[in-house]
């Protein structure tokens, strides 16, 4: 697979009239495309995070639907509308946290509502090209949030990252390895640090992978070692993405970011949200109503090992994701420009004003 095949994480196939999308469970070790048509089988890779990333997640959704329309079109109009509400309820399903996903089919139903005097054929043809555009927007929405944050970093920066925000979950660019690929391209020399973020090692099986191959100079580490890797002065600024963004700034992103966000204060280091408006959900307050994906038990004692590494039957605390409150967060990186406190006002003043506004 050549490196262009990689960076898409998740696109339309026409010959098969697929969503197509590189199962991120099998990486690094294989590169396996995987193509989808049916409802349930697109709820699946969502959920068991073949594919992954709050963007590519709305993305895979939104062209996952158009597909799954595009096999109904022989159904009078009513009830091809009410077929497309229900899957919209399933894939919804999948996972609560990761805004983008709910947010991509609130998208494409709105379309669904502009368009529903079309006969089904053409309906889910225009249900399909709204998918792509939104696929478009989201690399321009990337790279943007790429040069915005560029002008936070100065070269021979040591940045730390935590989880997957990049290339693999958008679909080009990254969120928060946006600044570090665009950086690269103009020879900034940035030492990138990878939190392997356990347990499902994102930041190892994924960003590590990602970044070497295109590459970055990048160093792997157990998410225990950040503190000390910080107290030795190699990290300058923590970048990281975000699942969540509630009103007042407080942010849901994968467990183990509040623990770099709290040693991040302590030795005084800027911590940078790399957030895309399409996550920041002001229908909620504070990250206090940011419901939390509880993830299978397996995860944590059985996934990586020959055998398992618990005793059997032990309890086993497994959340996806944590809230980083917003008084941790140093400034918010999106594509309209960056924003800084206090959250409650700025982010509605950015993300509602002209590009490249910054606060």
């Amino acid at each position: 697979m050549s490196q262009t095949e990689l960076i898409t994480s998740v696109d339309y196939c026409p010959q098969r009239q697929a969503l197509a999308i590189l199962d991120q469970t099998q990486l690094p070790n294989k590169e396996v495309v995987l193509y989808l048509t049916g409802v349930d089988e697109i709820r699946e890779a969502i959920y068991l995070l073949k594919v992954r990333g709050a963007p590519a997640i709305g993305i895979a959704a939104a062209i996952g639907i158009a597909v799954v329309m595009k096999q109904h079109t022989e159904l009078n109009p009513d009830a091809f509308i009410a077929h497309f509400y229900k899957a919209k309820e399933i894939l919804q399903s999948a996972r609560p946290t990761a805004v983008n996903l709910a947010w991509a089919l609130e998208q494409i139903g709105q379309t669904l509502q502009e368009q529903a005097e079309q006969i089904p054929s053409v309906l889910a043809e225009t249900l399909l090209q709204k998918a792509l555009e939104m696929r478009e927007e989201d690399i321009a929405v990337c790279k943007a949030i790429g040069e915005h944050g560029l002008r936070l970093l100065r070269p021979g920066a040591g940045l730390l990252t935590h989880c997957n925000a990049g290339q693999l979950a958008t679909i080009r660019y990254g969120t928060a390895t946006a600044p570090m690929y665009l950086g690269h391209e103009q020879g900034y020399d940035f030492h990138i640090y990878c939190d392997e973020t356990r347990p499902l090692l994102q930041g190892a099986r994924l960003t590590a992978f990602e970044l070497a191959r295109a590459g970055l100079d990048v160093t792997l580490l157990c998410d225990n070692m950040a503190a000390s890797l910080m107290k030795q002065g190699k990290v300058d600024a923590v970048l990281v993405g975000c699942d969540r963004v509630a009103a007042n700034g407080d942010t849901a992103n994968k467990i183990g970011t509040l623990n770099v966000a709290i040693l991040a204060r302590e030795f005084g280091i800027p911590f940078y949200v790399c957030a895309p408006s399409s996550t920041v959900d002001f229908e909620t307050l504070s990250g206090k109503g940011i419901v939390i994906e509880q993830r299978p038990d397996y995860e944590v004692t059985d996934l990586w090992y020959e055998h398992a590494m618990a005793p059997q039957g032990i309890n086993v605390y497994n959340p996806a994701f944590d809230i980083t409150d917003h008084s941790m967060i140093t400034a918010f990186i999106t594509e309209k420009g960056l924003v800084y406190p206090p959250y409650d006002v700025n982010l509605r003043k950015v993300l509602s004003g002209p590009k490249e506004e910054t606060m």
